[in-house]
């Protein structure tokens, strides 16, 4: 038996990336998968790729800093699965466009930052809400960012309050019986981030910021959501984790 038989799992984001990634592992162990994306013929080729390989998937249309279709897209996923276990909120603006002081940003773009990155959460979450409470509860994982320690930049200050809503919806879901958790990657060698960053600051992080001296891999923050999402986490709410290499570090 698989962790999450019979359990449905909704990911925003879910065309690609960490999303696709959350996608392809949440299968493995048992899942159905809405793969929510505003890209939608992205999101339709990697839900293909899932049913070709013998899984259940389904692709949605979904802008998360939309309400409306926020509710749309789990509307459908109810119909097509009878409710959402797992909500993983991973649907983010970033890389440096945004990963600017608010000064240096057109207001627009800060405006489409918080939309995304902040409001997303609230209003994927509110509308899985009652999907999730008619299962028996469930689990929520957020993605934040390390950038959340030390927040210089719009982007930073929009994953701290990725942290704080983690704290805010572990206590107000707690009587349906949903967990709220988040998880802070560090610096993980994906295609986006690599071609996005200098490899000198890429080099510098690593060697001289890091324990670990290697560059962190999508299989890190996959396996602490397959974590966060099980009974393993059962006693386990309203936290960030960081998944860093060991950067930074205090008490």
């Amino acid at each position: 038996m698989t962790r999450f038989d019979a359990k449905v799992a909704f990911v925003t984001g879910g065309a690609q990336g960490f999303g696709a990634a959350f996608c392809r592992s949440l299968v493995t162990e048992g899942a159905s998968v809405v793969v929510a994306d505003i890209d939608e013929t992205r999101a339709e080729n990697t839900a293909t790729e899932l049913r070709e390989a013998g899984f259940e998937a389904l692709a949605v249309h979904c802008d998360v800093a939309d309400e409306n279709a926020v509710a749309g897209a789990v509307a459908r996923a109810v119909d097509a699965f009878g409710g959402i276990d797992i909500l993983i909120n991973n649907a983010g603006l970033h890389l440096t466009r945004y990963n600017q002081p608010f000064s240096s940003m057109p207001r627009e773009d800060v405006r489409a930052l918080f939309d995304v990155n902040v409001f997303g959460i609230v209003n994927t979450s509110i509308a899985c809400l009652e999907a999730m409470r008619s299962r028996g509860g469930g689990t929520i994982v957020n993605v934040s960012s390390m950038a959340a320690y030390n927040p210089i930049t719009a982007y930073g200050v929009s994953k701290l309050t990725v942290r704080a809503l983690t704290i805010a919806l572990a206590h107000d879901f707690a009587s349906a019986g949903i967990r709220c958790n988040a998880i802070a990657p560090g610096l993980i060698g994906t295609d986006s981030a690599l071609a996005d960053l200098p490899q000198a600051f890429v080099d510098s992080i690593v060697e001289d910021r890091q324990l670990v001296h290697r560059l962190g891999r999508t299989d890190d923050i996959v396996a602490m959501m397959l974590y966060l999402c099980s009974d393993e986490s059962s006693f386990v709410t309203g936290e960030t984790f960081k998944v860093s290499g060991g950067t930074p570090l205090w008490i």
